[in-house]
C-alpha cells in the first residue's frame, strides 16, 4: 500500500501547489473583478419597507450573518483555496494510482497521457455543458447540475477507456456513444441566462478556467507516474535482497 500511498500524497500536493500559486496570477483577480458587479448590485439602494418588515429582515439578515461564513480576502481565502485544491490534488491522485494498478505507467509521458484523459473526463467534457461560472452567474438547481456532472465524468471516463484500451470497434463503438450520451441529454440550465460580470470577463475566466485546469492534470498525470515508477522500483529493489537470501538459503 505503501508504494501509491505516498506517492500519491506527494504528486497531488506538487499539483495543488502549482495550481494554487498560478490561480492567484489567473483566475482569482478575475473572480475579484467579477465579485465587485455583485457587490455593486447588492448595494443598490430599495424601497424603504415598513418598520416591521425592517425589523423582521434586520433579524434575518443577522441571523444569516451568524449561521454562515465565507473567508476574507487575503490570507484566508488563500489558505481556503489551497486547502481545497490539496484534497482534490491528492484524490485525484490516489484514482489514478488505483488505476495505475491494472496499467502501469512506463514513463512520465505515459502519466501525462493519463493526466490528458482526467482533464477530458473531469473538465472539458462536463465544461461543454455547464461552464466554469462567476460570481453573479444565474444556474439551475444544485442536484440536477451535480448529478449531470457525475454522470458526465463517469460516461466520459469509460467511453475514453473503451476506446483507447481495447481493439474492438463494437466496443469502441459503445465508448463513442458514452461520450455522447451526457450532451445528447443535456445540462440542466436556468430559465433565464443572467450573469452581472461582462461577457468578455466571463470568456475570459472559461479560458483561464481551461489552461489551469489543463495545468493541473497534466502536472497530475506526470507526477503521479514518475512518484509511483520510482516507489514501485525501491519496493522491487528492496525485495531483491530478501529473494536473493532465501535462495541462498534454500541451496
Amino acid at each position: 500500500m505503501k508504494t501509491w500511498i505516498t506517492p500519491a500524497l506527494l504528486a497531488g500536493f506538487l499539483a495543488a501547489v502549482i495550481l494554487t500559486v498560478a490561480q492567484m496570477f489567473t483566475a482569482v483577480p478575475l473572480i475579484l473583478e467579477a465579485e465587485t458587479y455583485e457587490q455593486a448590485t447588492e448595494s443598490a439602494p430599495v424601497p424603504a419597507p415598513s418598520h416591521d418588515a425592517a425589523a423582521a429582515d434586520h433579524h434575518h439578515s443577522d441571523a444569516a450573518a451568524e449561521e454562515e461564513w465565507e473567508p476574507e480576502n487575503g490570507w484566508q481565502r488563500t489558505l481556503s483555496t489551497a486547502s481545497a485544491n490539496v484534497v482534490m490534488g491528492v484524490g485525484y491522485a490516489l484514482i489514478l494510482m488505483g488505476l495505475f494498478r491494472f496499467r502501469t505507467p512506463k514513463n512520465v509521458l505515459t502519466g501525462l497521457a493519463w493526466g490528458a484523459a482526467g482533464y477530458l473526463s473531469v473538465f472539458v467534457a462536463p465544461s461543454l455543458g455547464l461552464h466554469p461560472e462567476l460570481p453573479g452567474t444565474a444556474a439551475a438547481e444544485l442536484v440536477g447540475r451535480q448529478e449531470w456532472w457525475i454522470g458526465t465524468v463517469l460516461a466520459t471516463a469509460a467511453g475514453l477507456s473503451l476506446c483507447a484500451l481495447t481493439r474492438s470497434w463494437s466496443l469502441r463503438a459503445i465508448g463513442f456513444v458514452l461520450i455522447a450520451l451526457p450532451h445528447l441529454i443535456g445540462a440542466p440550465l436556468p430559465a433565464v441566462k443572467e450573469a452581472l460580470a461582462p461577457e468578455a470577463l466571463q470568456h475570459q475566466f472559461i479560458l483561464t478556467s481551461a489552461l489551469l485546469n489543463a495545468l493541473f492534470w497534466l502536472v497530475l498525470g506526470a507526477a503521479s507516474a514518475w512518484f509511483y515508477i520510482r516507489a514501485n522500483r525501491s519496493a522491487v529493489e528492496g525485495d531483491q535482497p530478501s529473494t536473493t537470501a532465501a535462495m541462498s538459503a534454500a541451496n
